[in-house]
């Protein structure tokens, strides 16, 4: 079971963290942000003939950024969980709340882009991520593990959602060394060159042994590696430039993820009629330049991004400050 009143970090290590966890979540948003942007035009052409900035996509980026966010989720619940007990007593119902607000946006969202995320987040969070807190860590992490493999086997796709979570829940409880990130960073590049590898052989009809569980796993091992990556490299000098770009994305992912559908829904025609793709990707990175600039500028008056705010004022039903001390906000 979670616990509420524990204090396990001291207030340096647990501020370094939780600036890690800003920096791989706005790292999320920007392959999501690519990904999502190829698939609305690629789903609007029908079937195009494949070309050099799809497989790079579909091979190297697609199924990778998902895991991600999945894993954050979980491990964001026990965070706010703990968060909210300080304010309540009860910090389960608030947190129930906080995931049927999260419903109400992913409905609104579905009606303009049908097969998004936040509705699935919510629904296997209540489903999930709350039984799953009252259970010891060790039974969350091994349901964790067989959730997640019965969903590879099974070719992935949404059924990897619970089991991410139920990992980023037990990996928020026990607090793993930080050595391990060479490792992780190893096996999970080694794997997924391996299982890619052995999907763009299967693809091209290579009598390889080949499962249909190959293309997710070859998502979760690059995940794995892509964040042990950047964990890494924000242990360089390039922590500081890192941070400032991807944090703000990251802090306000929900608002970047929801104005991020609706640039890429107008702007449709244009990328619609660019064979090459190479539109979609020049879009992608001018608005997460943008987001990440705004964000900026917003994250230094106000505390909560828009959207992040409205979720917290709903989740507690009343006004959350937000202005900065010192802001003329």
């Amino acid at each position: 079971m979670i616990r509420l009143d524990a204090v396990t970090l001291t207030a340096a290590p647990a501020t370094r963290r939780l600036h890690e966890l800003d920096a791989l979540r706005g790292f999320a948003v920007c392959g999501i942000t690519l990904v999502n942007t190829w698939q609305h035009t690629r789903e609007h052409l029908g079937t195009p003939k494949r070309n050099a900035v799809d497989w790079a996509i579909e091979n190297l980026l697609q199924g990778r950024f998902y895991p991600i966010f999945s894993f954050l989720f979980g491990l964001s619940f026990v965070l706010f969980l703990r968060s909210a007990a300080r304010r309540t007593t009860r910090p389960r119902p608030v947190l129930l709340r906080r995931l049927v607000v999260l419903a109400c946006l992913g409905l609104l969202h579905q009606a303009v882009n049908p097969g998004e995320v936040l509705l699935p987040y919510a629904i296997f969070g209540v489903v999930v991520l709350l039984p799953a807190s009252f259970l010891p860590r060790t039974a969350v992490l091994l349901l964790g593990i067989v959730v997640t493999a019965w969903a590879v086997g099974q070719g992935g796709g949404v059924i990897l959602i619970p089991g991410l979570f139920l990992l980023g829940l037990a990996l928020a409880q026990y607090e793993p060394d930080e050595r391990l990130l060479v490792s992780a960073l190893l096996t999970g590049t080694a794997a997924a060159a391996g299982l890619t590898y052995l999907w763009v052989r299967a693809s091209a009809g290579a009598p390889l042994l080949y499962f249909r569980g190959v293309y997710p796993a070859a998502g979760l091992a690059a995940a794995t590696a892509y964040c042990a990556g950047l964990l890494l490299l924000l242990r360089t000098p390039l922590r500081g430039p890192l941070l400032a770009v991807l944090s703000p994305l990251g802090r306000m992912a929900l608002t970047n993820y929801l104005t991020g559908t609706l640039v890429v829904l107008l702007a449709l025609p244009y990328l619609t009629a660019d064979p090459t793709r190479i539109t979609g990707v020049a879009l992608s990175a001018a608005v997460l330049a943008a987001q990440a600039a705004f964000g900026r500028v917003w994250l230094g008056r106000f505390r909560y991004g828009p959207l992040e705010w409205l979720w917290r004022c709903l989740t507690w039903m009343e006004r959350v400050p937000n202005g900065r001390i010192g802001s003329k906000a």
